[in-house]
């Protein structure tokens, strides 16, 4: 069953606006002191309301070679936000970055209400020299962007697409049935059954080798089995294109359990694993002591060694008369003396444990 899936987000709700500030006479300016100031319209930008401050001849004695821009927040109330402060070149109309200030705290009450904190924007003769400074103007441009709380959404379920179990095991058994594209007939006492022969050779390494084998005659169409019945063959060759036994509900009382050990016998005999693991579950649920010396010699005769080992476990716990008293334990006395032996020295095993 599959695991439920559900999903929630969280997103930052943003704002952002860009103010151009245009100095003209720059020239001008000059000589107003370190310290001194002129600044921009205010400007809103996420509900709050901004300036931008410029001080030609730096914004303290420590940067007196260099021109200070700074953005100041002038709403109350602190707000987080980012900033990039840009100069525009004048001849080609792009603007670079000079300042940028990661998402903080503009707090009105103290010196975080400015970015940046440093007032070295740019040395006064690399700007004077370059392409920013033309026709005595400048142009500043800021990004702002002001971060709120962010959103949550609600909880939901995943959405899942649906993928329906497989069916290719019906479209099998729907060729099997149609023979269509049929290439090869099988005769089983009397009967014939159309089949193709890259299935049979994917599903049983017998049916490979008989095939496709050394030993096969070019264009074989017909191949002969002995020794199975239709019925049994039928089941089997439904196994090998569905990988499920057929319906056996017209079967009744030891019917049905004699079609399993058919198919267990055949399942050997084509080396087909999980058809002959299917007959041996079924085999051992279905463990009686009228049955359980039968099915130990089949299991010994097939190499079924959990079947083996579970009619062992059976004998060991039931009452032995009844088993004795049965004609599967007289034939497996008479034709498999050796098994007995090897189950009476396991069945010991097992109460002393």
């Amino acid at each position: 069953m599959a695991a439920s899936r559900t999903a929630s987000m969280c997103a930052p709700e943003k704002a952002q606006g860009i103010h151009t500030f245009d100095v003209f006479g720059y020239s001008l300016h000059r000589g107003m002191g370190v310290g001194r100031r002129v600044s921009s319209g205010v400007f809103s930008v996420g509900g709050h309301d901004w300036t931008i401050h410029f001080y030609p001849d730096g914004y303290s004695e420590r940067c007196k070679d260099c021109i200070s821009v700074h953005l100041f927040l002038l709403s109350k109330g602190a707000v987080r936000a980012s900033c990039d402060l840009r100069l525009v070149d004048l001849t080609t109309g792009v603007s670079s970055s000079v300042h940028k200030t990661e998402p903080r705290v503009f707090n009105p009450n103290d010196s975080s209400r400015m970015a940046p904190q440093e007032g070295n924007f740019k040395r006064r003769s690399e700007l004077e020299a370059s392409g920013y400074l033309r026709d005595d103007h400048l142009r500043i441009e800021c990004v702002i962007t002001v971060l709120k709380e962010p959103l949550l959404s609600q909880t939901k379920s995943a959405p899942r697409i649906e993928v329906p179990p497989s069916d290719i095991t019906a479209h099998l058994g729907k060729l099997l049935e149609a023979e269509k594209g049929a290439d090869v007939t099988l005769s089983v006492g009397g009967e014939t059954f159309a089949a193709h022969k890259a299935i049979l050779a994917i599903r049983s390494p017998v049916f490979k080798a008989e095939i496709y084998g050394p030993m096969s005659e070019t264009g074989m169409q017909l191949i002969c089995i002995k020794d199975m019945q239709p019925a049994v063959f039928k089941a089997l060759l439904h196994f090998i294109y569905t990988d499920a036994l057929p319906s056996m509900s017209d079967l009744e009382g030891n019917e049905h359990g004699e079609m399993i050990r058919h198919l267990l016998v055949a399942s050997d005999r084509y080396a087909m694993d999980r058809l002959k693991l299917i007959c041996q579950s079924i085999l051992c649920e279905g463990l009686n002591v009228q049955n359980v010396a039968t099915t130990l010699a089949l299991a010994d005769q097939h190499h079924c060694d959990l079947l083996k080992d579970a009619c062992i476990e059976f004998i060991s716990s039931a009452t032995m008369d009844g088993i004795v008293a049965t004609q599967g334990f007289m034939d497996l006395k008479r034709d498999c003396p050796a098994v007995l032996v090897d189950a009476f020295i396991k069945m010991s095993i097992i109460h002393k444990s």
